[in-house]
This record gives C-alpha cells, sequence and structure tokens, in this order.
C-alpha cells in the first residue's frame, strides 16, 4: 500500500448521494479474473460509459477538465451498499486518492483505509461549497494533507 501523505490534484464534483458499491464497480470484473490494478476502466462505468461502450460525455469524469481527477467530491452515504472491497481497488486503479464526502458506508470506509484510499468525512456544506467552488470555474485543484488535516 502507498501511504498517504499530501496529494494535490484535480479534485471532480460527482455530486450524488448513495453511490453504492455496486454502481462503483460491478461485480462481473472482480470474478472475471480482472487484476485489481487494472480495474480503473471498470470504475463507475455505468456513469462514465453509455450502453454503446462509448464514453458519455455528461459524466464529469469524462470532462476534459476533471479527466484523471485524483479527489472525488461526494455525496452522503458514499460506498455504501455491499462490502466490496473491489470498489475500492477500482477507483484506486482510476487514479482516485481521495473521497470527500459527509458520510461514507461503515465497510467501504475500513477498506479505504486499508488500502490507502483517503476518505475524508466533512460537513455537508462544506463539501458543498468545495464542489460547487470545482463546478463553477474556481481552480479544480485541491491539496489534502493528512499530516496537518487541511
Amino acid at each position: 500500500m502507498t501511504p498517504f501523505g499530501v496529494l494535490t490534484a484535480t479534485a471532480a464534483p460527482l455530486w450524488r448521494d448513495n453511490i453504492d458499491t455496486d454502481l462503483i464497480v460491478r461485480v462481473e470484473p472482480l470474478f472475471g479474473g480482472v487484476p485489481r490494478e487494472e480495474l480503473g476502466p471498470h470504475a463507475l462505468a455505468a456513469l462514465r460509459f453509455r450502453a454503446d461502450g462509448s464514453e458519455d460525455p455528461a459524466c464529469v469524469l469524462n470532462q476534459p477538465r476533471y479527466r484523471g481527477a485524483g479527489i472525488l467530491l461526494a455525496g452522503d452515504n458514499f460506498g455504501c451498499g455491499s462490502s466490496r472491497e473491489g470498489a475500492v481497488w477500482a477507483l484506486m486503479a482510476l487514479g482516485i486518492r481521495c473521497i470527500v464526502a459527509p458520510s461514507f458506508g461503515d465497510i467501504f470506509q475500513g477498506n479505504c483505509f486499508q488500502n490507502g484510499l483517503l476518505p475524508v468525512r466533512l460537513p455537508r456544506a462544506q463539501v458543498e461549497v468545495l464542489a460547487r467552488a470545482v463546478a463553477e470555474g474556481a481552480d479544480a485543484v485541491l491539496t489534502v494533507d493528512l499530516q496537518a488535516c487541511t
């Protein structure tokens, strides 16, 4: 596991509540033999891709400004649902190292800590301010400093 210290990265405002582990990654690639470091294309695939496999330009993660984001700004209860550790692996393979949200699914949060993905809980109003700022044209690059708690 890569230890988390300071991360400066593009932040993508994925402002939805209740993003569950099944939406983060479907079970098929996990049992289909896809190695964990190759799960990135499967991360949030239902949001990122259309039924024909083409990218959905409406998905924030496909927009040029947020492509390759290392930080997600998300709504309440991120990672709810099953205890699928592969959800964390898929997000990390996509390049996500930190998720800032008002709340997380308990098991998902534990899996984050065990795998080096930092889940940051902030009050909803604070996450909304950050998400709105990066969505409305402010610099989308944020710095998360674990040791300084900033």
